[in-house]
């Protein structure tokens, strides 16, 4: 990367932090939104610990995750409605209490059904990542500076979902096996206070509109994207799970860490350049152009045969994920109405969630059936299937739902 290359990137990112107050909330936002990453392996990691039983803990996490994406919808509805002050903290004590409640009674050796009814509030945690981007667009929406602010927010993705679970795991092994999610129940209170008593940023409540009462899941174009990002977070998965069956199958097993390390690194390079690029194409154009590089660039997944060979495959496969992820983002920012764009912006995070632990589940079980070889067929299945449906995205253009936007 030349130096004027260089300079071009950091001038795009000084001037999204140039406006007031949105270095204080993106950092609050990365302080509470490591626990998303950090408690359900948090929770597998302790009941593994504790009690030995890997099918209780995979369970477990199973059903927080679910919880998660039922109720994590809801609490960004009431947040389009009354506001982040008023509806951040409520949440964040419901799901702290509720998950400090459970870590507590596996200590004190409680019944399996006492910790699945424990776990099911848990996912009251609200989606920060969805909270940080509705501030970003209260200043720029219909700037240019608005991609460049949701490429920095999905490196901050990127790299919450690394790290989060090397912290937690970690903690758990390295001090005691509660250590990692309470750690994570402790960033999560931080990081929300720190948010909500940013009250210059928050974006204001928009009165509801006759004839908007339905749910953003009434527009087709939502429900495409929703199903883009559930087959993303599916490749998630596989690339999860893949990379240490792969590794261990050929005696490196360390090797899993660099290999994820650089999926994510050349996802998250990928996305600071893509940011501080402006193209005029339109967003639906661009979709399409990033959801077929996925699918081309996901192929050499089936062709690796050593370590070296799978990581220069996952640099390929992270680079299209994250401009991917912006040009979705800002769909929704075009296509949902002001008054539910948090809750627009969760569903389409919820979305991601759901297809990493779909990914996960079928991944494992496609390696214990038929190797390795077998989860990456699934990841570029999946990859497939998302250019696919965005193909649709011009069978039934929807422009009455559209609201103007200068990243179009």
């Amino acid at each position: 990367m030349s130096e004027s290359t260089n300079k071009g990137l950091l001038s795009a990112y000084r001037e999204i932090f140039a406006a007031p107050g949105s270095v204080a909330f993106s950092a609050a936002g990365f302080v509470a939104r490591l626990p998303i990453a950090m408690i359900g392996i948090g929770i597998v990691t302790m009941i593994s610990q504790l009690r030995g039983d890997y099918a209780l803990a995979g369970a477990l996490a199973a059903v927080f995750a679910l919880s998660s994406a039922i109720i994590a919808p809801a609490v960004s509805r009431a947040v389009d409605r009354f506001g982040q002050r008023a509806v951040l903290p409520i949440a964040a004590a419901v799901s702290v209490t509720a998950i400090g409640a459970l870590l507590l009674a596996v200590r004190m050796e409680a019944p399996d059904w006492l910790l699945f009814v424990l776990v099911v509030p848990g996912g009251a945690t609200p989606t920060i990542g969805a909270m940080i981007r509705a501030r970003w667009v209260a200043i720029y929406v219909g700037k240019p500076q608005l991609r460049t602010a949701f490429a920095f927010e999905s490196v901050v993705d990127e790299l919450c979902f690394v790290a989060g679970p090397v912290i937690s795991v970690g903690l758990s092994i390295g001090l005691f096996p509660e250590a990692g999610p309470l750690a994570g129940l402790i960033l999560l209170v931080t990081g929300t206070l720190l948010l909500v008593i940013q009250r210059g940023t928050e974006p204001k409540v928009h009165p509801r509109r006759p004839g908007r009462g339905r749910s953003v899941l009434g527009n087709h174009v939502m429900w495409i994207v929703i199903v883009i990002m559930v087959m993303l977070g599916t490749i998630f998965g596989v690339i999860d799970v893949g990379a240490i069956a792969f590794t261990e199958e050929q005696n490196s097993p360390g090797s899993a860490t660099l290999v994820l390390a650089l999926f994510a690194g050349g996802s998250g390079i990928a996305g600071l350049i893509f940011g501080s690029m402006h193209p005029a194409r339109s967003l639906r154009g661009q979709l399409m152009i990033a959801s077929s590089a996925v699918a081309v660039l996901s192929v050499p997944l089936l062709l690796v045969g050593n370590v070296a060979a799978l990581a220069g495959a996952y640099v390929l496969a992270g680079a299209t994920i994250a401009p991917t992820l912006i040009i979705a983002t800002a769909l929704v920012e075009q296509i949902v109405p002001p008054e539910k764009l948090t809750e627009g912006m969760t569903l389409t995070v919820t979305g991601l969630g759901v297809g990493v632990a779909l990914g996960s589940a079928l991944a494992g079980q496609l390696i214990d059936r038929y190797g390795v070889p077998s989860a990456y067929m699934l990841a570029v299945g999946a990859a497939v299937a998302a250019s696919i449906v965005t193909a649709c995205l011009f069978v039934k253009p929807s422009a009455s739902t559209a609201r103007p936007s200068s990243i179009e």
